[in-house]
C-alpha cells in the first residue's frame, strides 16, 4: 500500500507546500490540488489523527459536489484504512454544518470534506474538523503540516492490521437536529412562502426538503448536479441570485434563501427583491433570538463586521466578543456556551446549542422563521431596529497590489496613526490586521491576504452619504 500513502522519492523534489488557511487547504485542480498533494495532505491528516488516538479511530470522509469528489473521497478512504483508521464514507455531497454536527453524534475522530467552499469551480480543497465539530484551530492545522513534511522527508508504510471500511449518512440526524432547533410549525401557520437556492451545491434537498416536510411551500432553483455551478463561483452575493429573485416573483415568496457550495454561507433576498447584507443579517438574527429565545448569554462578531451588532449588544445588555476572522474562533465561543450567535461579514453564523461552524441552511431557516414570528419582511425589521440604535453602512473592498504597493503598505500598517485621511483616530485596535476607529463611530479595517497580493479594506460609515467618502478615502490611504 506505499503507493497510495506516499510518494515516489523521485517526487520529492518538486513538492508543493500545503498550507492550511482559516478554511483548510484550498487550490486549483490539476495545477497544486492534485492526486499527489491530496495523498500527501490526506496522509499528514491520518499521522495527526493517529498521534492523538493510535487505536480505533475512525474519521469521516465527504464533500461538496465539485468535480472528482468521489474519487477524492475513495481516495481517502484508502489512505486512512491503511493507516489503521476507519474512515466513514459519506456517499452523497452534504453540508459542511452536516458533517460538524456528525462528527459529535457519530463520536468519530474527525473529518476529511473535500470542499472549496463558494470558491470558483476550478478550485477543490480539504477541510480538517476535530471531533468537536470545530473547524481545525491554527495549533492543530499547523500540526498536520509538520507532519505532512515529515511524510514527505520520511514516507510511512501501511501498519500492519488494515482497518476495514464504514459508511455515514449525515442527513437525517443534521435534518432531525434542524427540526428541534428552528419553529418550522411557525412558519408553516404564517402562510410564509419561502424560494430556495442551493447554487447547484451541498445543500441540495436539505433546506427545502426540510420545510416541504413541515407542509411549507418551496420552490427551488439549480437544484441539480453542475460541477460548473453555472459557469461562476457558487457564491450567494447579490449579483448572482437574479434567478431566486424570478422564482419569487413567479411565485410571489415572501423570502428568498441561498447557500453557497458547501452550505456554510448564506444569503438573503427579501420580499420586494433586495439583498440583505450578511452584516445585517447577524444583526437581525442576534436580535431576533434575544426576543424569542431569551438567550442573553453574549454575541461574537469578527473585527471586520459591523458594529450595529455592538449597539445591538449595550441595548440587550449582552457581553460582546469580537475575534479575528475565521470562524474557528467564533465556534470555541459557541461551545463554551458564551454566545447566543456569532457571525462574520462573510456570511458565516451559528447560534447557542448548534455546531461550532459556519450554517448556511439555519441561518436561512431562521430567517424564514423571524418573517414569520414578527409578521414584517427583514428589511422592515431592519428599519426598526436603525431607527432604535443608528444606520450603519458596512462595506468590504479588495485591492489588487504591485510587490512595491504592497511592500510600502505592509510598513504603512504597523504603524498606529492618529489621523486618517482628515478624520481624527480615537482607537487602535489590532485583533487582526489594522482597525481605526473614528470619533463618530465609523472605522476602517484593513487585513492583507496570506495568499495572494490583496489587501481587503473593510470600512463602516454612520451615514449613507458617509459610506462612498469612507471607502474612497480608505482606498487613496493604500495608495497615497
Amino acid at each position: 500500500m506505499l503507493s497510495v500513502i506516499s510518494l515516489q522519492s523521485s517526487e520529492v523534489g518538486m513538492l508543493t507546500q500545503i498550507k492550511f488557511g482559516t478554511s483548510g487547504w484550498r487550490a486549483v485542480m490539476a495545477e497544486e490540488f492534485t492526486f499527489a498533494n491530496v495523498r500527501r495532505a490526506v496522509g499528514g491528516i491520518a499521522r495527526y489523527v493517529i498521534s492523538q488516538k493510535p487505536n480505533g479511530a475512525r474519521v469521516i470522509v465527504g464533500r461538496d459536489p465539485r468535480f472528482l469528489g468521489e474519487t477524492f473521497c475513495s481516495m481517502a478512504g484508502e489512505i486512512l484504512a491503511a493507516q489503521g483508521i476507519m474512515p466513514l464514507v459519506v456517499a452523497e455531497a452534504a453540508p459542511t454544518p452536516a458533517f460538524a454536527y456528525a462528527v459529535k453524534e457519530a463520536k468519530a475522530d474527525g473529518v476529511i470534506n473535500f470542499t472549496a467552499s463558494h470558491n470558483p469551480p476550478e478550485y477543490n480543497g480539504i477541510k480538517f474538523s476535530t471531533p468537536d465539530g470545530c473547524p481545525a484551530l491554527p495549533e492543530v492545522t499547523k500540526k498536520i503540516e509538520a507532519e505532512i513534511v515529515a511524510g514527505d522527508n520520511s514516507p510511512t508504510s501501511a501498519v500492519g492490521v488494515r482497518a476495514a471500511n464504514g459508511s455515514l449518512d449525515p442527513k437525517p440526524m443534521y435534518l432531525k437536529r434542524l427540526a428541534e432547533t428552528v419553529d418550522l410549525e411557525a412558519i408553516r401557520k404564517a402562510g410564509v412562502k419561502v424560494a430556495f437556492d442551493p447554487m447547484f451545491g451541498a445543500a441540495r434537498g436539505y433546506s427545502d426538503e426540510l420545510l416541504r416536510s413541515a407542509g411549507v411551500e418551496v420552490a427551488t432553483v439549480h437544484d441539480k448536479r453542475d460541477v460548473l455551478f453555472g459557469g461562476h463561483a457558487p457564491e450567494p452575493d447579490d449579483y448572482l441570485l437574479e434567478d431566486l429573485r424570478k422564482k419569487m416573483r413567479e411565485t410571489g415568496a415572501q423570502i428568498g434563501i441561498a447557500t453557497d457550495g458547501d452550505a456554510d454561507r448564506f444569503g438573503i433576498v427579501d420580499a420586494d427583491g433586495t439583498f440583505l447584507q450578511p452584516n445585517y443579517v447577524i444583526a437581525l438574527l442576534f436580535d431576533y433570538l434575544v426576543e424569542s429565545r431569551g438567550w442573553k448569554n453574549g454575541v461574537a462578531k469578527s473585527v471586520a463586521t459591523t458594529n450595529l451588532i455592538n449597539a445591538l449588544a449595550e441595548k440587550h445588555g449582552v457581553e460582546l466578543h469580537e475575534t479575528p476572522v475565521g470562524f474557528k474562533y467564533i465556534g470555541e465561543l459557541i461551545m463554551q456556551d458564551k454566545i447566543a450567535i456569532g457571525g462574520e461579514e462573510s456570511a458565516g453564523l451559528s447560534i447557542r446549542h448548534h455546531v461550532p461552524e459556519k450554517d448556511g441552511v439555519l441561518a436561512g431557516l431562521l430567517c424564514c422563521e423571524a418573517v414569520a414570528k414578527r409578521g414584517k419582511p427583514l428589511g422592515v425589521q431592519l428599519q426598526e431596529l436603525c431607527n432604535q440604535v443608528g444606520s450603519y453602512y458596512p462595506r468590504r473592498d479588495n485591492f489588487r497590489l504591485t510587490p512595491e504597493v504592497k511592500a510600502k503598505f505592509t510598513e504603512k500598517v504597523r504603524a498606529d496613526p492618529t489621523e486618517f485621511c482628515g478624520h481624527k483616530v480615537g482607537k487602535v485596535v489590532r485583533t487582526d490586521g489594522l482597525k481605526l476607529i473614528f470619533e463618530d463611530g465609523s472605522w476602517v479595517c484593513y487585513r492583507l491576504s496570506g495568499t495572494e497580493p490583496v489587501v481587503r479594506a473593510y470600512t463602516e460609515a454612520r451615514s449613507k452619504d458617509g459610506e462612498e467618502k469612507l471607502s474612497a478615502a480608505a482606498k487613496q490611504w493604500i495608495f497615497e
